[in-house]
């Protein structure tokens, strides 16, 4: 009897100290983790200052490393305290390879747009508020996040595009010119004689030369002779970058050469046909 009750408290005082030893494995690595989790935090505000410095629009992306680190650190802290209590981690970590494996899968478009994001600030296409066209698609940059960027189109619409899509299309920033170029083509018609046709294009420089919003490197010229026109093209820049100012600017010029054409008695050509119906001799 005494030998049962001496295994017994044995077997407690074991139990008491593998308890014990539990308990301050999982504080050590506890406090590590906290220890660990402060250095991260630092690292990330030194570096926020240094990119704030340099104006880097990287800095955005410092709470996901955050994130990142935080979870690596967690996940080898986990990892040695199970093997060191004597779990096999093959298995553990084959578990993580499968789960990853899947979760890449299913989530492979987040990930390319996650990718995308970064490669949009790492080449500083382009930034909250410029003008931009992407993908056909012409608007403000009003937002640019981990999974799209938003546009602001000029009906007030808001365009939201993947940044996988953005980043591997062809981006034309318009914020980054200095001004915006009209170009135009006018058909006439071809009854239009030599003089009128001449008269026509002189209309035109002297309506682009006395405009004080446009550049000096200006053309015009007869480009062809269309299905149903001659057309007349002329190209112009306007001093600015700003849509607004620039489609009233086209617009004026527009106008004026439509209102200097009636004026002349130059007509203008729309589509047409001709039919000739050639009559068998009798």
């Amino acid at each position: 009897m005494e030998e049962i009750l001496t295994c017994i408290q044995d077997l407690g005082n074991t139990a008491k100290t593998l308890n014990w030893d539990f308990m301050f494995d999982v504080i050590i690595f506890a406090v590590l983790a906290i220890i660990l989790f402060k250095f991260v935090g630092r690292f990330r505000k030194h570096l926020k200052i240094k990119m704030e410095e340099h104006n880097s629009s990287m800095v955005r992306f410092l709470p996901v490393f955050e994130r990142l680190m935080k979870s690596l650190i967690l996940f080898f802290l986990l990892a040695t305290f199970l093997q060191s209590h004597g779990y096999s981690m093959n298995s553990i970590i084959a578990g993580f390879g499968i789960t990853g494996l899947a979760v890449g899968f299913a989530a492979k478009e987040t990930i390319a747009n996650i990718f995308g994001a970064i490669a949009i600030f790492s080449d500083k296409s382009f930034k909250i508020g410029d003008s931009v066209v992407i993908n056909g698609v012409e608007g403000t940059v009003e937002d640019i996040n981990m999974r799209s960027t938003k546009l602001r189109a000029a009906d007030n619409s808001v365009v939201i595009i993947p940044n996988s899509l953005a980043a591997s299309s062809v981006i034309k920033n318009v914020s980054q010119t200095k001004r915006r170029r009209i170009l135009e083509t006018i058909g006439v018609t071809y009854s239009t004689n030599d003089k009128k046709l001449r008269r026509a294009t002189a209309i035109i420089e002297e309506i682009l030369a006395k405009s004080d919003e446009l550049a000096k490197d200006r053309y015009v010229f007869v480009d062809k002779f269309a299905d149903s026109s001659v057309d007349i093209k002329f190209s112009a820049y306007v001093r600015t970058n700003d849509y607004v100012k620039y489609a009233k600017i086209r617009e004026g010029i527009l106008l004026e050469i439509l209102a200097a054409y009636r004026s002349e008695k130059i007509e203008l050509a729309f589509p047409s046909q001709t039919v000739y119906v050639k009559q068998n001799e009798k």
